[in-house]
Order: C-alpha cells, then structure tokens, then sequence
C-alpha cells in the first residue's frame, strides 16, 4: 500500500486518506502539542504553508499525547487553540499516537525513514516534521528542533513542489 493510501481521521472525525489531504500536493507532516516549549513552531509552519501553499505545499499537523502528555485537549479545544492562537489554516488530523504498539499506520510508514544523520525509528518529542512529495515519497525527516523555517526545511520543501 502507498503511503497516500494510508486512512487517516481528521479532528472533525471524518475519514481520507493520506492522498486525499495532499490533493496532488507536497506536504510536511507534522506531529504537534499544545503545551510543549516547542509549540511556537506553529507560527512557523503557518507562514511555511503561507509562503509555499500556491507552489503544492500543505502542512498536515498531528496532535499528539504521547510526549509528557502535552495535548490533552479535546478536538475542539485543539482546533480552537490553533485556530486562535496561531491562526492554524492548514489540516489537523485526530490525536494520533506516533510510537510504540498503537503507533498509527502513517508513522509506520514515516518513522522507516532516517533523519540528516543517518537514524530511523521512533519520533523524538512533538514538532518531529516529514516531508512527502505529491507522488507519496518521503524524502526528509527533521527533528523536533529544526525550525520550520529552517534553510534545510525550505531547500528541501522547494526540490519537491512546482517552480
């Protein structure tokens, strides 16, 4: 099975897959919180989908309480506090877990890919980003403290959407 035929919920609960949230797009798929240190980053990969959105990016954010439980919230207080405090205009799936035994499809398929160094395995902490070509290929992985905007993220964002 492609990664874009993966089935995902998003925070309203509906059901698509991962292809239909990308539309023929790249995106960075991004496992968030609400109360992390890093949460900041939301502001960053808001003005990344911004910059990058007309070109065939989106950014798909995944909530996620596995790391010190950071997102507590229920759908609704998550939608609202992205919405509201940093303007969130990007896709938002349901909580997800990213590591160990309940560990979602999607990051199956995403965490077999290595970092800059070299390492697969397990997401680090929250803001761990995957960059997926439009055709479902992961071609980066940036640990949680790489910036959204950083040089290596937008270099690789702009080797896979349209000039």
């Amino acid at each position: 099975m492609s990664i874009l035929e993966i089935p995902v919920n998003t925070l309203d609960g509906e059901s698509a897959t991962l292809g239909d949230l990308l539309g023929g797009r790249a995106a960075l798929v991004v496992n968030v919180a609400s109360r992390c240190g890093l949460t900041p980053q939301y502001d960053g990969l808001v003005r990344l989908r911004q910059t990058y959105g007309s070109r065939g990016l989106t950014v798909i954010g995944v909530p996620c309480n596995q790391f010190r439980g950071q997102e507590p919230g229920s759908a609704e207080e998550i939608r609202e506090f992205c919405s509201t405090t940093y303007g969130v205009d990007f896709p938002l799936l349901e909580k997800t877990e990213v590591n160990g035994p309940g560990r979602h499809p999607l990051y199956v398929a995403l965490t077999e890919v290595p970092d800059a160094s070299g390492e697969a395995g397990d997401v680090q902490w929250n803001f761990e980003k995957f960059l997926v070509a439009a055709d479902g290929e992961v071609v980066a992985r940036f640990r949680p403290r790489v910036e959204p905007e950083a040089p290596e993220i937008v270099e690789a964002v702009e080797k896979v959407i349209a000039p």
